[in-house]
């Protein structure tokens, strides 16, 4: 029980007035880091709980990182940063390139310069000293951070980031259940223990957020490079809408670059209680549009070691629109990252292109990785890196295979070779075609985004991709076109990974086989662009390096899209990530795309003589009329032409 006294002392300023309308009222709670959304909420205060829900890359994550990253290392404030679903590794990447600011792509794939290296090293000490505790454990409960808060003496604030729609076993904070009790028990955790509590959520599903009834919801939705807040509170309904700016080069969000008008008709969170009688006042001048060096917002302490700063130039008028470009997209930063590899590998080793190449083949694995993860940031779907791998995804052995079958072509029309051999169809001149870059190609394919989770009912949903079960092997009946799943003949049931089962699925809609009867299945939702921008990232270097006859880019990249898919599954050459069921899909993929192109030259009258692997296509006829000849990724190129039968040697 508390008097009336005690409760104003929470919700009004203890001073008097001075009459001074210069001077900002201080926050009654914590800075979240972002001078806009301080101004509506009043700060992070104690006993509240706060939700910022948003789909996946609108922005979630961001502002809980803001706010743990304001109060532990400008106000060296102790905060817990309850992880799930993310890494160390992934938040203090976030805090160190919002806090100099840094690219974040760059300090992610490795690639900064040496004046940014300088303050990133200077500003080392100043993070580690920082009172940020952050737990990542694979068992993080709400009671696991309940249980953490009396360890953490002075505690001002917590973070959890996030709480995940979709379900998975291995994370305890996801699935609409796990959701909803999570969401209470740190309601009750922030009003048991007097502080603020901030978690954000991958959605903003208006009717799973309204059926939490929390405190504050702070409901993103981003347009672009803007971030529309709208801020609601349980009993009174909408209370202000904001306007935020996305600065994903830098993994942040930061306030708007003009100033912000109060949201009409309802008031902010903080005006209303801060300036009950008080008329209306000169919004606050935000800061100007961020640059990638300029200085973040958040509010220091006098007495705080400001963290290092470099200057640089400002942009100050609209870069000029991409000239060409895949797609007419400007991904010159990305393949600059490819071109400086080469450059230095040619520059240190002499001019050798042999001796370049070979150095550069050794690099492939971690440079592709880091190339792929400078294509993912801002992605609309953080993948998951590390899932628990399934048993039938396992080798048996150190050199064996799992149990996942893909269609692996060795076929051959022996209905065609029969009757050549025995003279009843006439010779034929037959073209031995190659596919370019076929495994860069099927980087275009659905892959899982999360860990797959097991539906013992089967079925197939092609928003969701993993690993289906047939109870036995498709029954195939057309002599003149290769088997989709490949010449394997075993008993039994099956598992077929999404990329095959969506080539059964074609087939079956062109009349050619039965629709494939999935019993049970282990799937993760799905996206097609995954690897969409990494795939256009590596062509186009790749069509400029061939362009320029540039040999050795061309086979640094051939080793960056051929290892980076084979060692992506169990691999100790690759630790950066373990998707098994990425490399089976995109493997698979690759020879679905093969049997699209056997199906092609088929349906325009020339004979299929061959299939072979993921890029060997035998046919008979002018296949000019059909494919286009050349060496990008969408072309075909003649390797041999020989005749049969063949002659016998005498």
């Amino acid at each position: 029980m508390a008097a009336l006294a005690q409760a104003l002392d929470t919700v009004l300023p203890t001073t008097a007035p001075t009459g001074d309308t210069t001077t900002p009222t201080p926050l009654l709670g914590l800075s979240t880091g972002i001078r806009t959304l301080d101004d509506a909420l009043g700060g992070l205060q104690p006993g509240r709980f706060y939700l910022v829900a948003a789909a996946p890359g609108a922005g979630s994550s961001l502002i809980a990182t803001a706010a743990a990253r304001t109060s532990a290392l400008d106000q060296h404030r102790p905060v817990l940063y309850a992880a799930s679903g993310l890494t160390r590794a992934d938040i203090a990447a976030r805090i160190v390139a919002a806090h100099l600011p840094v690219d974040y792509r760059r300090l992610r794939a490795g690639r900064l310069t040496p004046s940014e290296q300088d303050d990133t090293a200077a500003l080392h000490h100043h993070l580690a000293q920082a009172p940020l505790y952050i737990d990542d454990g694979t068992d993080l409960t709400t009671g696991a951070i309940a249980e953490s808060v009396p360890d953490l003496p002075g505690l001002a604030l917590i973070v959890v980031d996030r709480l995940q729609t979709t379900e998975d076993p291995r994370l305890p904070l996801s699935g609409p259940a796990q959701i909803t009790d999570a969401a209470q028990a740190l309601a009750h955790l922030a009003r048991t223990h007097e502080l603020p509590v901030l978690a954000a959520v991958d959605t903003d599903d208006p009717q799973l957020i309204a059926a939490l009834s929390l405190d504050i919801t702070i409901t993103l939705t981003r347009d672009a490079d803007q971030i529309h807040a709208t801020i609601t509170e349980r009993d009174l309904g909408p209370q202000a809408t904001l306007t935020l700016n996305a600065d994903l080069a830098h993994a942040r969000i930061t306030d708007p670059p003009t100033p912000y008008a109060s949201p009409t008709p309802a008031l902010p969170l903080a005006a209303s209680l801060h300036t009950p009688a008080q008329p209306s006042q000169t919004p606050l001048q935000a800061p100007t549009s961020p640059t990638p060096d300029s200085v973040p917002t958040e509010h220091a302490p006098e007495a705080h070691t400001a963290a290092p700063r470099r200057p640089s130039p400002r942009r100050t008028t609209a870069p000029p629109p991409p000239q060409g470009g895949y797609a007419n997209r400007d991904y010159s930063y990305f393949t600059g990252m490819i071109t400086r590899a080469v450059d230095e590998a040619l520059h240190d080793h002499d001019g050798d292109i042999t001796a370049a190449t070979e150095a550069l083949v050794k690099k492939a694995v971690p440079n592709a990785m880091a190339l792929f993860e400078a294509t993912r940031v801002g992605g609309n779907y953080e993948h998951t890196v590390y899932p628990e791998t399934l048993e039938f995804l396992r080798k048996k052995t150190k050199d064996g295979a799992d149990e996942i079958w893909e269609g692996r072509h060795n076929w051959t029309n022996t209905h065609l070779t029969d009757a050549l051999q025995n003279g009843t169809h006439p010779p034929i001149t037959v073209n031995a075609l190659d596919t370019n870059a076929s495994f860069l190609s099927a980087f275009k394919t659905h892959l899982p985004i999360g860990a797959l989770i097991h539906d013992p009912h089967g079925g197939f949903d092609p928003k969701r991709s993993g690993i289906y079960r047939l109870p036995a092997r498709p029954a195939w009946h057309h002599p003149d076109l290769p088997d989709p799943i490949g010449n394997r003949r075993e008993d039994g049931p099956v598992l077929l990974d999404d990329a095959t089962i969506r080539l059964l699925i074609r087939c079956a809609r062109l009349g050619l086989c039965e629709a494939p009867h999935i019993t049970e299945c282990w799937t993760s939702g799905a996206s097609e662009g995954l690897l969409e921008k990494f795939r256009r990232v590596l062509t186009e270097a790749r069509t400029k390096a061939l362009e320029t006859d540039d040999t050795v880019t061309v086979e640094y990249i051939k080793a960056m899209y051929s290892k980076f898919t084979s060692t992506i599954g169990e691999s100790s050459v690759n630790r950066d990530i373990r998707r098994p069921d990425w490399m089976h899909i995109i493997r698979s993929q690759a020879f679905a795309n093969l049997w699209y192109k056997s199906h092609r030259a088929h349906s325009n009258g020339l004979t299929v003589v061959r299939v072979r692997g993921t890029d060997e296509l035998h046919v008979a006829g002018d296949w000019r009329t059909v494919f286009t000849e050349g060496r990008l990724t969408t072309q075909m190129k003649q390797k041999d032409q020989y005749p049969l039968p063949r002659k016998s040697a005498r």
